[in-house]
């Protein structure tokens, strides 16, 4: 059962992650420019990564506590971010609005429901919010240098030419505490599961 469901959360990432893909390559053309497009996002590099370990994990694979609950924090903040400050932003249609749904919405739901059914429990440590948090603020240095040369930047509250390296730096900010915050949520709630599901190398 385990494994069964972790590949129906790879197979909502991926197929999310092909269509989103197909609806890009319709205006690129050509490979190498819609994955350069597609790679500026967090949300699909998020959703990419949960792919990968997902698949893994229904292969048979191992995957830390902390690794799991590592994408499980950073697919949900792809969720919240969405819906707090992106939600509405674009008119999507056609498959472009499928993938939307695939990767904002469904697989941040599939993959808490996995985490919280068969994660390994009470393996977390407080330390692994700080650590998580490395992940969304390489992120923001890899999407903000990817803008100074190209001066494209994937989301409104990253445009350092709109809004300034002030601001810029307080969303950022403001970002990586609401990921620490989040990522001591997951903790508790990790510290308060029964026992029972197999235990996992860290």
């Amino acid at each position: 059962m385990r494994n069964a469901a972790a590949a129906l959360v790879a197979i909502i990432c991926w197929a999310g992650l092909a269509i989103q893909f197909s609806a890009t390559f319709a205006n690129q053309h050509h490979v190498v420019p819609t994955l350069w497009v597609l790679l500026r996002f967090f949300t699909v590099i998020t959703n990419l990564a949960v792919a990968i370990v997902m698949t893994w994990v229904a292969t048979g694979g191992r995957a830390s506590a902390r690794l799991l609950g590592g994408i499980t924090i950073s697919i949900l903040l792809v969720g919240a971010v969405y819906m707090l400050l992106l939600r509405g932003l674009l008119e999507l249609s056609g498959g472009a609005l499928l993938a939307d749904l695939l990767l904002h919405k469904v697989s941040p739901i599939a993959m808490a429901l996995w985490w919280l059914l068969f994660a390994p429990r009470k393996a977390l440590r407080w330390a692994d919010a700080l650590w998580w948090c490395l992940y969304p603020l390489g992120y923001f240095a890899y999407a903000l240098a990817r803008g100074h040369f190209d001066h494209k930047y994937p989301y409104p509250f990253m445009d350092v030419g709109k809004l300034g390296w002030t601001q810029t730096l307080i969303n950022a900010g403001g970002i990586a505490m609401a990921f620490i915050l989040a990522g001591f949520v997951l903790v508790w709630i990790d510290s308060w599961r029964p026992l029972g599901s197999r235990s996992s190398s860290r």
